[in-house]
């Protein structure tokens, strides 16, 4: 009884040890199960984060777009590189009504009709931060007319009078590292529109009236104004200007010395010079005062005819009709010519006025072998004022940069949604230039003496678009010859629109 007892406590503890070792093995079973679902599920979650990109810093983008006054600019991230695209419409529209005072006046008539003053596009811009550049082409000037080298027997063709030689307006470079004195410099060298008296100072965009002055037109027509050649350099700071620059041909000019079909009239050079600041500086006025002098040293030479002459001339301050009405002619022999003039503007809050003086000195001292050699120096002089109000109370800027005054920027552009109707000013003008000089002598001139009033109302629709109203009345007294007292005067009025868009 005691071995079957024996028996059968020991085969229950062989079940209970069976038992035992099942259970064990199930855990452990069960832990190594759980572990590596555990490490599946890190190993999945591992790899769902590599297939998922991780968000770093943001490099920073190689151009930024911007449009400054509707401007399209392109400039890199650091502000040192930029190109903007540039661009300008005035398209004008008008009539005459001329009136010729003898049978001798020429023109008889002027011609009614439109023309496409301006129409330039070009680039500026900048690189390094102190290197900029210009290059604009402009191709208006529809009645101005574009000279060529065209000609016919010899005779030059495709001209009319005041016509641009050349569509290249402005192509230059300009480096600004300097900054002596605590202002800006820029040295500078190409084809450029020069600083040289305030009206040309300012830009076409921002004058008062459709067209400049014409003492100062004939002033910078000599060895300045635009498509001119040049070198120099200005500096500025917010109260000051100076600058100087030596000029050449303007672009086009005819580079031949070896053909009479045409002749070429280039190896022109000169200096032109200016000195103008803001004397008084405040929030609701200013005042500019300044002074210019121009040297043609060389004038434009013929060696072809072995002749030097020098024209100074006009229209009448409208560009409907390209004719001139005041003019030297040739003036044979001109060995130099020097201008000199001073200027001064200012505005107390909505009002603005400006005004300039010149004085002509040509030499006739060139020994080309034609007469008349070693004449006396002709002098002549010329000068306007001008004002104007802005009835909606904007003024005109000062701009340091070019020692002039800026345009109007509208406060409430025109928006018949916002109810804005733009800024509207009132401007009246008095001009006069007398290119007479020694009448009465074999060795005077009578180019005429020109006096024109101008009323204008300009429309500022918005700081980019304007409607310009303008009104002439002008006096042309000129007689046949120096040594002829005959009547070739006219008088006219004339009434002009322009449409002018400039980004």
């Amino acid at each position: 009884m005691l071995k079957q007892q024996l028996r059968l406590m020991e085969q229950k503890l062989d079940r209970l040890q069976q038992q035992t070792t099942a259970n064990t093995n199930a855990a452990a079973s069960a832990k190594n199960a759980a572990a590596s679902a555990k490490a599946d599920a890190k190993m999945a979650a591992a790899n769902a984060q590599a297939a998922i990109p991780v968000k770093g810093p943001v490099a920073p983008p190689e151009a930024i777009v911007t449009m400054p006054g509707n401007r399209p600019t392109i400039c890199t991230s650091d502000n040192l590189n930029c190109v903007a695209i540039v661009s300008r419409v005035h398209f004008d529209a008008g009539g005459y009504n001329y009136r010729p005072n003898s049978a001798a006046t020429i023109p008889q008539r002027l011609d009614d009709g439109v023309n496409v003053r301006r129409a330039r596009i070009g680039v500026v811009g900048k690189f390094l931060g102190d290197w900029n550049y210009s290059l604009v082409y402009d191709f208006g000037g529809a009645s101005d007319g574009f000279a060529s080298t065209a000609s016919v027997n010899g005779a030059s063709v495709g001209f009319l009078p005041g016509g641009a030689v050349s569509g290249v307006e402005n192509a230059f470079l300009s480096y600004t590292g300097f900054k002596p004195f605590g202002g800006k410099m820029a040295i500078e060298g190409g084809v450029m529109d020069l600083p040289y008296t305030l009206d040309e100072a300012t830009s076409s965009n921002d004058l008062l009236f459709m067209e400049r002055a014409s003492a100062g037109i004939v002033a910078t027509n000599i060895a300045a104004g635009d498509f001119r050649s040049a070198f120099g350099s200005r500096w500025y700071n917010d109260t000051f200007w100076a600058g100087a620059y030596v000029t050449g041909p303007a672009t086009g000019a005819i580079h031949s010395a070896s053909s009479v079909n045409p002749a070429g009239t280039t190896e022109q050079y000169g200096v032109v010079a200016r000195a103008a600041g803001q004397i008084l500086s405040d929030k609701d006025y200013s005042l500019h005062l300044g002074g210019d002098a121009q040297f043609l040293i060389q004038p434009p030479h013929n060696l072809i005819a072995g002749s030097q002459t020098l024209t100074l001339s006009d229209r009448p301050e409208l560009r409907i009709d390209p004719t001139t009405l005041i003019s030297t002619g040739a003036i044979a022999n001109a060995s130099a010519a020097q201008v000199y003039s001073l200027e001064a503007a200012g505005n107390y809050g909505p009002l603005f006025f400006q005004g300039e003086y010149f004085w002509f000195n040509v030499e006739r001292n060139a020994a080309t072998g034609l007469p008349p050699i070693g004449a006396p120096n002709l002098k002549f002089e010329g000068g306007y004022a001008q004002a104007g109000y802005v009835l909606t109370g904007e003024s005109h800027p000062y701009n340091s940069a070019s020692a002039s005054y800026g345009g109007i920027v509208p406060a409430n552009p025109f928006s018949l949604g916002g109810g804005g109707w733009g800024a509207w000013e009132i401007a009246g003008r008095y001009s006069m230039i007398d290119l007479n000089d020694r009448v009465g002598s074999a060795v005077g001139v009578a180019g005429g003496r020109q006096t024109v009033y101008t009323m204008a109302l300009n429309w500022y629709i918005n700081r980019n678009v304007r409607l310009m109203f303008d009104y002439l009345h002008g006096d042309v007294v000129k007689q046949i010859s120096p040594t002829n007292v005959g009547d070739a005067g006219a008088k006219f009025d004339a009434v002009a629109m322009r449409t002018q868009v400039a980004f």
